[in-house]
Parts: C-alpha cells; structure tokens; sequence
C-alpha cells in the first residue's frame, strides 16, 4: 500500500492589531531522494518589534540549521540542536539591541518522511493528530496548567500556587536556558486518513468537538485550515490571539501522472509567489518556495509519547523554503485577518510506507503588547515518490520508549552483577562499587548549545574504573569524620544509614577519598569530570542517562514528579539505576568532582584523566540536586562552587582504581 500526503498553512490576526505568529514550510529530502518536509510554527511573544522579530528570527534559524544537516540518522538529535540554535539567535540578537530584552516566542517544529512524523517543541503551540474521529494532543503542553495536569496524570497532584494562571507559561524559546524541550527520540508513525494540524494556540478558542467536526467537512489541507480559521473568527472572542494553522492530509493515493512522468513542469521557485505585508527588513532573507506535503504511512496504533521530550534535523532537497507568516506575539492572545494569496493546487505524492517503530521563569499570553504583522501566504503542496522503501527507515539516535527508565541501546553494556565492597582495616567495609567498562564518549554538548562552559564537545577515551552505586551517606561519612576529627555535618533529622551526606565541603570529600585509600590499601578519589559524565551519561549523547526526555518520576529535583519532600534529599537508590547500574547520578544531591573550574573544554584531557589549572578556588560539581530545576540535571551540565565552602545540596560519589 502506498500513501500520499498535502500540506497548506494560512494565519489569521484576530482581535490583534500585529501579527506575532511566523509558520513556514520547507521542501527536504532524504537520503535515499525521496521528499520530506519541515513544518515550523512559531508564536511570538514580547510586543511589538519585538515578538514578531523573535518567531521571524527563531524559525529562520531552526530552518537553516536543518537545511544544513539534514538528510541524517539522528533527526531527533538534529531537531533538538536546531531548537538551541533558534535560542541562540534570540539570545545574539537581545545582546546586541538591549531594546529587545523580554521577546521570545514558543514553537513546534515537525519533520515528516517515510510515513512518520518527528517534532521538537517549546510551549503551548499544539501538534495534533486526528484519526478516526479522535484528536490527540501530541507534544507537551509547558504551560502552568499544563504542567499540573501532568502532574495528575503521573499520581503527584500539586495543589495550584494562588494567583498562578493556566496559561502561564513554563518553557519558551527566549534566549535564556530553556526550561523543557519536548523532543522525543522516536518517530510517530502515520497512517492512511490520519490529519495532522499543527497550530499556534490561538486555535484553543475552539473546543475539541468543533476541531474535529470542521476537519471532518474538509477535504483539502487549505479547506480545513481555512475552515478552522473562519471558525476561530466566528466564534467572535473579544481578545482573540493571533492564530496559524498548517494541515496535513495522509491519505492512500496514486502517484499523479504530472508527478509521475513530468517532473520538470513543476514550477520552479521563482514561479511561485509568496507575499508580505510589513516585512521585516533586518532580518535575514528568506526564500520563497512552494511548500511540500509528506508521506505518510503507518503501521501499528499509534500511542501518544509521555510529555516531555528532546531531539532535532535538517536540509533542504528539491524545492527550498517557504516562509508563511512571521511575526511575534505575546503570551498566547492572537488576532485575525487572514493574509494569505490564494493557494495553488497540490500534487499528491505516492510512497511505499516503511515499517515503523513505535514512537521558571514566567511568562503569560494575555498581557503582552502586540507588534507589527509579518504575513506570507502559503500554497498548499505535495510531495511524490512511488520509490521509498520501508528497508530505508531513518535510523533513530538512542530510542527509547516511555514504559522503560533504562535506556534500550547503552553505550557500553556490563554485567549487572560487577560491583563489590572493599574491606577496611577498622573494620567494615566501604562504600558499594560498581565497575564500569573502558569506553569513548563524545564529551559536552554541540557547537549549537548556548552553554559555552559545555563546549566544544570533544572525543574522551577511558580506561576502566570503579565508582560508588550510591552517592555516599551520612554513616558512611561519618566514620572517616570521627577517626579524623573533622566536622560531623548536620543531617537534619535525615536518616544517617539511607540518605546522601550533604554540608560538605570539597575538601572534606577529597580526604574522605584519602582516608579510604588508607583504609583499603586501594586508590581512592574524587572522580575527574569525565569520568562523571562518562558513568552518569552511560556515554550517550542524550540529556538524560534515559534519554531525550524530561519524564516525571525518574529523579528528586524540583518540578520532577518525585513525590518526595522538595526541601531536601532523599533516600540514595529511590529511583531507577542507569545503564551501568549507578542510581541518583541524576538529582537528589549534586556531587563534587575533582576538576579544577574551567570557563570551557578548550584543551582538556582527552584521557578522562583529573584537569587541574584553571581556577581552584572553585571546583566542578555535577548532577543537580533536589532543588535544581529538571534542565539541571542533564548528564552534560556544569556548576562551579567554593571549594572550602559546604552547601545543603552538595554530596560526594568516588572513584576507585582497579587493580
């Protein structure tokens, strides 16, 4: 069976006097030449000359990163680095025009080939299915309400903070960090009838029901998306936001003869017109090209993915790029008036589905000011290739599904049962040691990522090593701290056998390691920061030893789902080990490591050995802690503290020489 697909997008202004949204839609292809499409939806947000300059800026350099990468095996990877470096360009442009602090936008990018859809995305802007009458939210929804009903859902309600809105938003793309990507690692894949609508939230003015029934009565992308939007005007809401629709269609099809036979009368870029009012004119130039439509087969029922998740893609084939609509826009109110020329008549495209695999900072919407409308029209389009093979399924970095914590391809696998004690001549044992294997790693994030201390990213190769499985605790500090007379630390009323030591100072922890060595005639020590990320990350490239992404319930950290006290630690081992069967190497405390601080990676180690110079007054930390934000606990994050100094969220794990 083979399926075809058409997209078309349009925009409206409602009740707003600018348009802050920017949609576009761009003509890819894969590797083995069969077409594939980018569609970008951005809602701006920040007021005038600046939200609408934030989605314009945002989806331009999201589409050039992808069209630059892209066709390539890890398109979450890419997606998630193209969201970043849409981040980073909001945060170039505000550093140098102070004028614009305070803009942003949110966004859903998808990408769709061989009959299954990949997508990153920041906010509340909505990525739908509709199948049999059914319609699915997809992404995560990072607004305040959003965030509790997530909450519910993974049994930790969290009572509502008063004088908090729903629409409040948790996550956007503003230049700073950005709180919670939802990217997932694995594709969704596409059936015949199945709709995909891709929306600002402008679209919220309609309930479900109407979503559904104004779909149903539409046969073109452009019929729906205009359908929908004239519903949206209809409905007459006195604050309507700006609101963007894209449609994809999935049906059955037969390649069209003019696809089929004549390819070069499709009409060059040139041919095809696209307008826009107000344009913005310091930005960078955009192409204008008819955009293309997607295949879109499907095997098995398709569940909709945990919320919260990370990954990213790019490059353009054939056709290049069609900027729809660009313009920023406030928290989530948005206005109509729909711009857009007419549409030209799509070309269905036919393909040979493959088999698939399963898939705090606040900001809020009604209150921001409103800029100047960059409006660009969009044809309706389609893609054609009768050719693609399910053999050619795009490989996919570091899968994972959401009912597993354990990531399902390791780096590098060891036997489970590899971790021992060693005796101490006072008596007792030390800590539990699991071993883990030699390896190489690609060490920090991308060129992309706006973290220059995480940069540049860099090939580390270690020898095999022991660390502790659990971050060590209280009782297990205390007995070096009484042989030595150093300082019992305060464990606030916290279990002292079964929760992490907190209150200690790097230097506390480096002779804790010197003492053992003492004790067990073995090599002790803080771990290099290599040697850290190494066992933390199990050697992956994804932000979490589980994966792409910010899944509740799989670490004490605030706004993690634990369900633990968030004014303190908990017991060591309360979650799930990772690859190498080290618990906690995520939240609960941050850990020491031996490393001097270094601003970034420029000439370290490349040995995974201890990197001192730099600056020693302050050493690295690792982890995050119970009181750090979920986007801290990235296996690739770094922080700097005092190292004489002792903290309520700092702890120690240590590494040991094998024999």
């Amino acid at each position: 069976m083979s399926l075809s697909f058409e997209l078309a997008g349009s925009q409206i202004d409602g009740a707003r006097d600018y348009q802050e949204d920017a949609f576009l839609i761009t003509n890819l292809t894969d590797s083995d030449g069969n077409p594939s499409a980018l569609v970008v939806v951005a809602d701006g947000m920040g007021g005038h000359a600046a939200g609408n300059v934030a989605s314009n800026m945002a989806v331009q350099a999201l589409n050039k990163h992808i069209s630059a990468n892209y066709p390539a095996e890890n398109v979450s990877e890419i997606l998630h680095d193209a969201v970043l470096k849409a981040n980073h360009s909001i945060s170039e442009t505000i550093r140098e025009t102070p004028a614009l602090q305070g803009m942003g936008c949110t966004m859903v990018a998808a990408l769709l080939e061989k009959g299954r859809i990949w997508w990153a995305s920041v906010g509340d802007s909505h990525l739908y299915l509709l199948r049999d009458r059914e319609l699915t939210k997809v992404n995560a929804d990072h607004s305040y309400g959003g965030f509790l009903d997530r909450m519910e859902a993974a049994g930790t309600p969290v009572d509502p903070e008063a004088g908090l809105s729903r629409n409040m938003l948790m996550s956007a793309v503003t230049g700073e960090e950005i709180n919670e990507i939802d990217c997932p690692s694995e594709a969704m894949p596409l059936q015949p009838g199945d709709k995909v609508v891709i929306c600002s939230d402008g679209l919220d003015t309609l309930s479900t029901g109407k979503i559904i029934q104004f779909s149903d009565w539409s046969e073109s992308p452009r019929e729906c998306a205009d359908a929908l939007l004239k519903a949206v005007e209809d409905a007459g809401m006195p604050r309507q936001d700006n609101t963007t629709v894209v449609v994809v269609n999935i049906k059955e099809g037969v390649t069209s003869a003019k696809a089929a036979s004549a390819p070069e009368e499709e009409p060059a870029i040139e041919d095809i017109e696209v307008t826009a009012e107000h344009a913005i004119t310091d930005l960078p130039e955009v192409t204008a090209t008819e955009p293309p439509p997607q295949p879109g087969p499907s095997v098995a029922e398709y569940e909709p993915p945990a919320a919260g998740k990370k990954p990213p893609m790019g490059l353009i084939a054939g056709a290049v790029v069609v900027l729809l609509a660009v313009a920023g826009g406030g928290y989530f109110m948005f206005a109509g008036g729909d711009k857009s020329p007419a549409p030209t008549e799509p070309e269905e495209v036919t393909l040979e589905p493959p088999a698939m695999d399963e898939p705090v900072a606040t900001l809020t919407d009604d209150e921001a000011p409103i800029p100047e409308p960059v409006e660009t029209a969009e044809p309706e389009a389609s893609l054609e290739d009768p050719e693609a093979e399910a053999a050619d399924a795009v490989a996919v970095i570091e899968p994972q599904t959401s009912e597993t914590a354990v990531p399902s391809e390791p780096a590098v696998s060891i036997p489970a049962s590899e971790e021992f004690r060693d005796d101490l001549k006072s008596g007792g044992q030390g800590p539990v040691l699991v071993v883990v294997p030699a390896g190489s790693f690609e060490m920090g994030s991308s060129g992309s990522s706006r973290f220059a201390e995480e940069r540049p990213r860099h090939k580390v190769t270690l020898d095999s090593f022991a660390i502790s499985k659990y971050e060590i605790t209280f009782t297990e500090y205390e007995r070096f701290a009484r042989t030595s007379g150093r300082r019992i630390p305060d464990n606030l009323y916290l279990d002292k056998d079964t929760h992490p030591v907190i209150y200690v100072s790097w230097d506390d922890a480096f002779y804790y390691a010197k003492w053992l060595s003492e004790e067990t005639g073995h090599t002790y020590n803080l771990p290099s920061e290599a040697q850290w990320e190494y066992a933390a990350s199990t050697g992956k490239k994804s932000p979490y030893w589980w994966g792409y992404d910010e899944e509740p319930g799989m670490a004490h950290c605030f706004g993690c789902g634990s369900g633990f006290d968030p004014r303190k630690p908990t017991k060591i081992g309360s979650f799930s080990a990772n690859a190498f069967g080290l618990h906690d190497t995520a939240g609960n405390v941050a850990e020491w490591v031996y490393d001097c601080w270094h601003d970034d990676y420029k000439n370290a180690p490349a040995d995974g050995s201890v990197w001192e110079g730099g600056d020693c007054a302050y050493r690295v930390v690792r982890g995050g802690a119970y009181s750090s934000p979920i986007s801290s606990l990235r296996s690739q994050k770094r922080d700097k503290f005092k190292s004489e100094q002792s903290y309520d969220h700092i702890g120690i794990r240590l590494v040991r020489e094998l024999d």
